[in-house]
């Protein structure tokens, strides 16, 4: 276990809190897009094939001896969607939300680079849930290896063991929240590493935002809505979101063809993420996309190997690394660097 190795996860500079960050009528377009298109896929559904993989973008480990299922993990009901990826917006009619100027300039000036991209575009969706799992990292990407051709299991591993960080790129959020519920719905966040204090930002959070590295800070989302909704009855892999057609305003989770839970739309938080990757110059950019220092898959699994054989962990070297459920659990425990313990209690009803 390398916990030491969490205290190095710092954002590299203080998230920067922000109001408005989409128009009344961004929204509104960004909303229907959602409304329009679904229903969404539970986010463990959209990233991940087995639950081996869950525990290996997290920090936790698996017991010897033990096989996972996808109850065991636990099925938090937060689903997601992607609105664009790398250049291209999905939905025209919210382009000017995703090439966004005002957006850009504020991750520049976040990370003290001159050039930035938008690369993701994605909204988290849900109704009464409990706190979003342990404190995690987001997915980052390295130049030869991004979401488009590695799993985001490796990604996140070959991130916690800061092996990788000469390919790392840069990347800045801007992390946008609507929700009007009463009980909880926030976010939580530890910007002094996993020791530090956690920074909370609470709700009301019509157009609240955060501009962050959300790769390199452990947070989490607030646990929301009324306790005793919070844990749909029925649930499984399957389960998505998506409108309500008896209600204009309210959604509904549905799994295999069979109604789990009506959400009002009073009660449902809507979590946009702008993503950008940034270039510090010219010669940065360039690096990048001539290819001229990329890494790739073979050479990342490699790298692991040779550093979990110096640590001295016994395994067997698998042939088929990237599907192997047993190589991905031994990667998830021998890089478990922890994470925040100090975690701040549940919002519960009665502070409604």
């Amino acid at each position: 276990m390398l916990r030491d190795l969490a205290e190095t996860f710092r954002p590299v500079a203080p998230p920067q809190l922000i109001d408005n960050a989409y128009s009344n009528d961004q929204h509104s377009r960004l909303l229907n897009v959602v409304r329009d298109n679904g229903p969404w896929p539970l986010i463990l559904a959209e990233n991940f094939k087995t639950p081996e993989e869950v525990i290996a973008t997290t920090s936790g480990s698996i017991p010897e001896g033990v096989t996972l299922t996808w109850d065991m993990i636990g099925l938090n009901p937060v689903f997601r969607g992607y609105l664009a990826r790398g250049g291209t917006c999905f939905y025209p009619e919210i382009e000017d939300c995703y090439y966004n100027s005002r957006f850009l300039e504020l991750v520049r000036n976040y990370w003290g680079c001159q050039y930035a991209e938008p690369e993701t575009f994605l909204f988290n969706i849900q109704g009464p849930t409990p706190i979003g799992g342990p404190p995690h990292l987001d997915g980052t990407v390295f130049r030869g290896m991004t979401m488009e051709n590695t799993p985001l299991w490796l990604l996140l591993t070959m991130a916690k063991s800061r092996l990788f960080d000469r390919w790392r790129s840069k990347k800045g959020q801007v992390i946008a929240w609507y929700y009007n519920g009463r009980i909880g719905g926030g976010f939580n966040c530890w910007p002094d590493g996993p020791s530090g204090q956690a920074m909370q930002i609470n709700a009301p959070m019509w157009g609240k935002a955060v501009v962050v590295e959300n790769e390199m800070m452990f947070h989490h989302g607030q646990a929301t809505g009324p306790v005793a909704q919070r844990k749909p009855q029925g649930m499984d892999i399957s389960t998505t979101f998506g409108a309500d057609p008896e209600d204009p305003t309210g959604w509904q989770l549905a799994t295999s063809g069979k109604i789990n839970q009506k959400v009002a739309g009073q009660d449902m938080r809507f979590l946009v993420h702008w993503g950008a990757r940034l270039f510090k110059d010219m010669a940065d950019f360039r690096q990048t996309y001539d290819h001229s220092d990329d890494i790739g898959a073979d050479q990342a699994i490699n790298m692991l190997i040779a550093d979990m054989k110096t640590r001295g962990v016994q395994f067997v070297e698998p042939t088929d690394p990237l599907h192997d459920n047993s190589f991905v659990a031994l990667l998830s425990q021998v890089y478990d660097i922890g994470g925040p313990s100090n975690i701040p209690a549940d919002a519960m009803d009665e502070a409604a």
